[in-house]
């Protein structure tokens, strides 16, 4: 059965990418790795860091150990450039370990899209930075970052 089109679909536009970026971070930003997982094929194929995944379920299984380990996960993303079906952004996000140490997350992504707006590739360049808890710049609740509250280039990051 073939799933609905998930808008906003390519070729795209420097609005609809924007918006596809947006909906990413809100949906990571929901920690829910099922809800997350919906936005790829169902074979789609990641490099994280060094860890290679294929298909929903691995998603699923990857997103959950991931938020297990980085409690109080904030994400900003960024558009960076973008073409017919593919997107590139950069994002920051934080979070602290089961020591309360804290980090700062940097990286780049690459994404390319099916016909219907899934999600078929991501590929993922991350390094993580310790910070001090005063050093946090995330500081909105749990889940979407506030449409007022600062990006990344306003944060300096």
């Amino acid at each position: 059965m073939k799933e609905s089109p998930r808008v906003p679909l390519p070729p795209f536009t420097f609005e609809t990418a924007t918006k596809k970026v947006r909906m990413a971070e809100d949906g990571w930003n929901s920690k829910d790795p099922v809800k997350v997982s919906q936005a790829y094929t169902v074979d789609s194929v990641w490099r994280n860091r060094s860890e290679f995944i294929s298909g929903r379920d691995a998603i699923v299984d990857f997103l959950t150990k991931k938020w297990e380990k980085e409690i109080q996960y904030r994400l900003i993303k960024e558009l960076w450039a973008y073409t017919e079906n593919r997107i590139a952004v950069r994002f920051a996000y934080e979070w602290k370990d089961a020591e309360g140490n804290w980090f700062r997350s940097y990286g780049n992504e690459n994404w390319e899209f099916n016909e219907d707006g899934y999600m078929q590739k991501r590929i993922a360049s991350i390094n993580d930075l310790p910070i001090l808890e005063k050093d946090r710049k995330f500081l909105w609740e749990s889940g979407r970052r506030p449409d007022e509250y600062p990006s990344l280039s306003e944060l300096g990051l």
